[in-house]
């Protein structure tokens, strides 16, 4: 299959930084983007959610349920405190 090139500007901290990431998993930035073009194409959809919304829905509900106290465990005052507790019989 024939190549070509394809240039994608970003800015220097965020190209350094992903550099640096695909040299930590053992794959080239070239490799990696191949990978995401060709998940688009089969999946035909962006592989990640995009939004608008920072923090997401979810997220939101999660802050306030802590803030109003809702879904919190109790407080264990050690490992043997909380191990009793994980292995009681409810």
């Amino acid at each position: 299959m024939a190549q070509t090139n394809v240039n994608i500007r970003m800015d220097e901290s965020t190209k350094k930084a992903f550099d640096a990431f695909c040299s930590e998993i053992g794959l080239s930035v070239s490799s990696v983007f191949n990978m995401f073009a060709k998940t688009v194409v089969r999946e035909q959809r962006i592989p990640f959610e995009i939004s608008t919304e920072v923090p997401n829905k979810k997220t939101i509900t999660a802050i306030e349920n802590v803030r109003k106290g809702i879904g919190l465990s109790k407080e264990f005052h050690s490992v043997s405190e909380l191990m009793e507790d994980l292995n009681a019989d409810d």
